[in-house]
Formats: structure tokens, C-alpha cells, sequence
């Protein structure tokens, strides 16, 4: 893929889930170069902040010509002060391309070598470590980001062919040059947003297959109880202005088109019955995690969509400071390395995800609790009742985790503490409102992975495998691949990870 300006973030999956080479376009080379000529001819005899002046609270000290360049990387040594657990290392190579991007711009004054180092660790698949603690958000990713440049500059660590190892030695191996850092190139690499956009748009990837599998799984119940099918209608739902709401209907129809068992409402309910009929026997409406699945997931696809707009925009924005503008032949000082827009974002996305998650363990339950569905075994048992316990310990797991999602979702968007002696005195923390994202998304995957066998169990028990839509039919042969049906107990947890990992690869 040869990149020019404007990457989406299906160029994103491509780049780092399907692993397609990048290429610099020789305009995108032509136009860093520039900015970077402009810059260094520009900061002569001005005051430029980060090129001749100390950083932060202590940006009022001049820093000699001798000393610039030692400045950038006292700057990149003294933040890599990361801790914690490594970032995965898809998040990284994401972190990797955003950085790339922005500087791309031509508005952050870096030589163009910069670029091209971090086309070829994309390339070639070599993963700086960088540190899940560090970040604050305001001067962007600053401490994360520090360890992407100390490994530009040839320093730190990365994990290679699987290994962990020192950067140097795997630079010697490849035949890689670090960087000779020029007027601002540490400044510029650590001053944005890239760490929170990267691991975000790397979140909007899970979420949106999240949305999937949740659509799918609530399909399936609906046909296990045999649900009427009014409430996934056209004319329902376009009464209520909603796209989301509107789009889950649509593609629940589709999921749903050739099932045997959803059932028309005028075939059933709305025939004559007998006046004598206290208690009717079929259900008139289900209980809500069946019929308001379209109301429910809704906002969580719109959620989900507006996200990735504001993520495509602040991978393709200038997030440093200051920027320089080659056209104006000015630098502009600023905070565009301010995180808010992504931080808000990562909390709402993960308010969403928890709320699937909440619909998922209710559904679960539904199947789960014979005295409400009516129509399965206590805890989906297969087995012998009394002597076996079915779904009955899988279900403890699913309950915990929903309760941590639900914790996990208070903002982090609203907790900024000031730091950095009060010069950043209020922060965005971005970086971790997009790491408790990932983690409320791993949750996620975990509490559907409980809820997909749970279904498929009662697709065996009713014989319905044959009576379910195609859609369904494919999910239950593919869960079937991984769990062979079963009435005697098993441990379960070697399971549940495969069916986790089938989920999260569809």
C-alpha cells in the first residue's frame, strides 16, 4: 500500500491485522523534507519552543546551538520511564503507522528519515516496547511515545521474531540505521496523540466484531424461543428516527430470513381464541433482552461509527506542537497534542461494549434459568439433573466479569490530576481511557464466548439444528468444531479460550 494523506482505518486493519507492506509516496517524502528545511532555516535567530528552549515549566531556559541536539535526546532518555505490561504488539505496530502518519504531514519540521525508519519496523515487523503506564494525555503520549523514539535512535527494546530483545542487535540483524536526531526530532515523536489513537483504533477493530457476534448470538435466542418476528420489522423500527437502531433490525431480518422457527405474530396471536382462555399459552411478548436487542445495540453501532470518524480524524491531524506551517512560513504554538477527543471517545466506546456485555449475561441467564424460558433443562443440562451441572459453572465467570466491565466504565476522561509542576494542569488521560477500553473488550469476548455455547447446547437439546437460519447453522457448526456437544461435565476452561479466540478471528 503506498501512502500519500489520508488513512482510514480500513488501511489500518490492512497494515496491521493483514499484514500489507507500506510505501512512501516521493510526494509524502518531498513534503517532510520541506517542512523540515523551512524549520531549521526558520529557528535561526527566533524563539522556537523544544528547538532552542527547555521543555515544559522550563521552556523559559535558552539552550545554546552546542546543545540542541543533545536536548532531543536528554528529552527521549529521560521519559522512556514507562512501566507495567507491554502493549500487544498489534497495538504498537498501530501506534507505529499514526505516528508515521502525522509526521507525514509535513507540519512537525522532522527529517524525512524519521518516516522511513518507522516504514521499515512496520514492515519488517519489529515492535518497540512501549509500556501500557506512563501517559497523561496532554503533552500527548509523551512517556510511550518516548520509547518509540529511543528505539529510533537505536536505544531501548523490541520484541522481534517472538523474542525480546535490545534494539541494537536487532538493527545489526537487519541492517537497519537509527536515526541521527536533527533540530526537533525528539519533540516531535513524543509531542501527539498516536499511542491513544493507535490502541484505539485497534479497540474500534474488536468492537465492531463485538456487534457481530452479539447481532448473531441474540438472533439465535430469538429462534431458540421461537420469538415473533414484529419486533425486527421494518414498520416498528422506522418509527423510532434511530440509524443504529434501524441498521440492527436490518441485519437481523437477513440473519434471520430463512429460519424456520421465528414466527409471524397474525399466525398465532392474532387469530380468534377461545373466550374461556384465562392463560394463553404462548408468550405474548418476550422478555427484553430478546425484543429490544435492535434498541439495544443500536446505540452501540452508532457509538461504535462515531468513534471511528473521530479516530480517522486525529490520525490524519497534526497532534504536536509547535506545528509548522511551510505555506504561512510561521510556526504556530499551541495543544494539539491534547487527547480529549480520543479519550472521550475510548469511554464512550467502552460504556457501549459494557452494555453489550450486560445484554449478553442477561440473554445468558434467559437460557440459563428454566423457571423463565420454559422450555430447556436448568442451566442447559444435558445431562443428569442433580448429578451434572450443565452451564451451571460457566455462568459464576460470565456474571464476574460483566460486574468488572461495569466498574471498569466510569470515565477516565473526567480524571485528570495536573502534573509536570502545574504546567499540565489539565490532561485528557487518553492513553488510559483507551487501555481499560481493551480490557472492557476482552471482557466482552469472554462473557459471548459462555453465551455461544450456551446456545449452541440449546440448539442440541430442542433439535433445532436443522430448523435455524443459515446464518445460525454456520456459527453453530463452527462452535460445534470447537465443543463437541455434551451431557457429562467437563472442564471447561480449555474451551472457553478456543471459542475466544475463534470469536475475536471472525
Amino acid at each position: 500500500m503506498k501512502i500519500n494523506n489520508f488513512l482510514e482505518l480500513k488501511d489500518f486493519q490492512k497494515i496491521i491485522i493483514e499484514n500489507e507492506n507500506i510505501e512512501l509516496d516521493d510526494a509524502l517524502l518531498m513534503r517532510v523534507e520541506e517542512s523540515f528545511r523551512f524549520l531549521k532555516e526558520f529557528s535561526k535567530d527566533k524563539v522556537i519552543y523544544g528547538v532552542n528552549t527547555g521543555f515544559g515549566p522550563m521552556a523559559q531556559f535558552k539552550i545554546g546551538d552546542a546543545d540542541t541536539h543533545q536536548l532531543q535526546y536528554n528529552l527521549i532518555r529521560s521519559h522512556s520511564s514507562g512501566i507495567g505490561n507491554p502493549l500487544p504488539a498489534d497495538e504498537v505496530k498501530a501506534c507505529m503507522l499514526a505516528r508515521m502518519n502525522t509526521l507525514s504531514l509535513g507540519k512537525s519540521g522532522v527529517h524525512h528519515s524519521v518516516v522511513e525508519l518507522l516504514k521499515e519496523l512496520i514492515n519488517r515487523d519489529i515492535i518497540p516496547l512501549i509500556f501500557e503506564h506512563g501517559g497523561v494525555g496532554a503533552s500527548g503520549d509523551l512517556v510511550q511515545l518516548a520509547h518509540l523514539a529511543l528505539v529510533l535512535i537505536g536505544e531501548g527494546e523490541v520484541f522481534y521474531k517472538g523474542q525480546r530483545k535490545r534494539t541494537a542487535e536487532v538493527f545489526e540483524a537487519e541492517g537497519l540505521q537509527p536515526i541521527a536526531v536533527e533540530i526537533r526530532e525528539g519533540l516531535a515523536l513524543m509531542n501527539g496523540t498516536s499511542v491513544m489513537s493507535g490502541i484505539g483504533a485497534v479497540n474500534a477493530f474488536k468492537a465492531g466484531r463485538l456487534t457481530e457476534i452479539s447481532l448473531q448470538l441474540s438472533c439465535a435466542i430469538n429462534e431458540i424461543v421461537r420469538a415473533y418476528d414484529d419486533h425486527l420489522s421494518e414498520a416498528l423500527n422506522a418509527t423510532k428516527r434511530h440509524y443504529g437502531q434501524q441498521k440492527i433490525a436490518e441485519r437481523m431480518r437477513e440473519h434471520l430470513a430463512d429460519s424456520k422457527l421465528i414466527r409471524k405474530r397474525a399466525d398465532h396471536l392474532y387469530t380468534r381464541f377461545e373466550e374461556q382462555e384465562k392463560i394463553f399459552k404462548d408468550k405474548v411478548q418476550e422478555y427484553y433482552s430478546l425484543r429490544c436487542v435492535p434498541q439495544i445495540l443500536g446505540p452501540v453501532l452508532d457509538t461504535l461509527e462515531y468513534t471511528e470518524k473521530v479516530l480517522e480524524n486525529e490520525i490524519n491531524s497534526a497532534n504536536d506542537n509547535p506545528i509548522i506551517n511551510v505555506e504561512d512560513q510561521h510556526v504556530y504554538h499551541g495543544g494539539n497534542f491534547h487527547g480529549d477527543y480520543v479519550a472521550l471517545e475510548m469511554d464512550k466506546l467502552k460504556i457501549a461494549v459494557t452494555k453489550l456485555t450486560m445484554l449478553a449475561e442477561r440473554q445468558l441467564n434467559y437460557l440459563l434459568n428454566a423457571k423463565i424460558n420454559e422450555i430447556l433443562p436448568p442451566f442447559v443440562n444435558l445431562g443428569r439433573l442433580g448429578l451434572n451441572f450443565g452451564m451451571q459453572g460457566v455462568q459464576f465467570t460470565a456474571t464476574s466479569t460483566t460486574a468488572e466491565s461495569q466498574m471498569l466504565s466510569n470515565p477516565m476522561y473526567i480524571h485528570s490530576i495536573p502534573n509536570n509542576n502545574d504546567n499540565q494542569d489539565i490532561v485528557s488521560m487518553g492513553t488510559n481511557a483507551a487501555v481499560i477500553c481493551r480490557k472492557v473488550i476482552e471482557n466482552a469476548f469472554e462473557v459471548l464466548s459462555i453465551e455461544a455455547i450456551t446456545i449452541v447446547q440449546a440448539i442440541d437439546y430442542l433439535g433445532f439444528q436443522d430448523q435455524v437460519s443459515s446464518s445460525t447453522k454456520a456459527l453453530y457448526d463452527e462452535i460445534r468444531n470447537i465443543i463437541p456437544v455434551f451431557s457429562d461435565d467437563m472442564v471447561m476452561y480449555p474451551y472457553l479460550e478456543e471459542v475466544k479466540k475463534y470469536l475475536k478471528g471472525m
